[in-house]
């Protein structure tokens, strides 16, 4: 994927070139790979056929091998379904997709890190619903995936998607942040507003930490795919009003890696502090894994 150093170079390069931000994402990042644009274009086409295909091998009987994991996405796709929810039937399929796909990772099936496993649940849960409500064109959502990248990529450049290196803000924050950008795109904002609304989401989850239950991709990871997706959807509808951040997109990067290198060892990925070292966790990680 294109290396770009900044939002604002990537936006102004668009610009620049009188080019779609999408389009703009796409040359580089075919230009860097030594590729034409068109086999860019198929590839990224795979990944949005994967995600398809992922959820829609979700199996709601499946559970992960530690039992940790499982049913909770058919709990809230059913849920959904009833038309109860407090906030909507679109809003509670977001919800359910981010567990589907969390959960399909835990059981290991194939996903798409976007841009990590562990957050593999937020993109494709605000992307897949959008399309099915507003009958969305597969070409459109392609395109959104580029946005998603240029801005991932960004991220990815200036700060991390490591939670080893730089917690779960790094992880859930990163494909938060794309995910908005991407609905803004899909959504028929400027490119501006999809800056801020990346930013916003960033800044959204700012600080969050990873600690894994017994150090496995799913205790808290898997529900943290489906705030995210609400965090992606949140900072959308605000850059869509007009909404912007206070503090310029890159900064906001830069933050996030500053608080990410700030953050103890035992709060980035290592299961040994946070939720992963309350008493029922731990309890689990010495039945599981035996002591020592």
């Amino acid at each position: 994927m294109a290396v770009f150093l900044s939002v604002r170079e990537m936006l102004d390069g668009a610009a620049a070139e009188k080019l779609p931000l999408w389009e703009h994402v796409r040359r580089i990042s075919a230009d860097e790979a030594g590729i034409s644009g068109e086999q860019s274009w198929r590839m990224m086409d795979q990944r949005l056929e994967a995600m398809i295909k992922a959820d829609a091998s979700y199996d709601p009987d499946a559970r992960s091998h530690s039992r940790l994991t499982g049913g909770d996405g058919g709990k809230m796709e059913r849920y959904a379904g009833e038309g109860r929810g407090i906030c909507g039937e679109f809003v509670d399929k977001i919800l359910a997709a981010a567990l589907r796909m969390g959960e399909c990772n835990a059981c290991m099936h194939c996903i798409v890190a976007a841009p990590t496993a562990g957050a593999c649940g937020v993109l494709p849960a605000v992307l897949l619903p959008y399309a099915e409500r507003y009958s969305l064109p597969r070409d459109e959502m392609i395109k959104a995936l580029y946005i998603a990248a240029g801005f991932g990529a960004v991220i990815a450049q200036r700060a991390s998607i490591s939670g080893a290196e730089a917690g779960c803000q790094a992880e859930i924050g990163t494909a938060a942040a794309m995910s908005a950008a991407a609905l803004v795109y899909l959504h028929g904002g400027t490119d501006e507003q999809m800056a801020h609304a990346m930013a916003m989401a960033l800044k959204n989850m700012m600080g969050l930490v990873c600690d894994p239950v017994a150090g496995l991709v799913e205790v808290p990871c898997v529900k943290r795919n489906a705030a995210g997706a609400m965090n992606a959807l949140c900072a959308a509808e605000m850059a869509l009003a007009g909404i912007e951040s206070r503090i310029p997109p890159d900064e906001v990067i830069d933050t996030m890696a500053a608080v990410g290198a700030a953050l103890p060892a035992s709060l980035r990925e290592t299961g040994i502090g946070g939720i992963a070292a309350s008493p029922t966790a731990v309890k689990f990680r010495e039945e599981f894994f035996g002591k020592g």
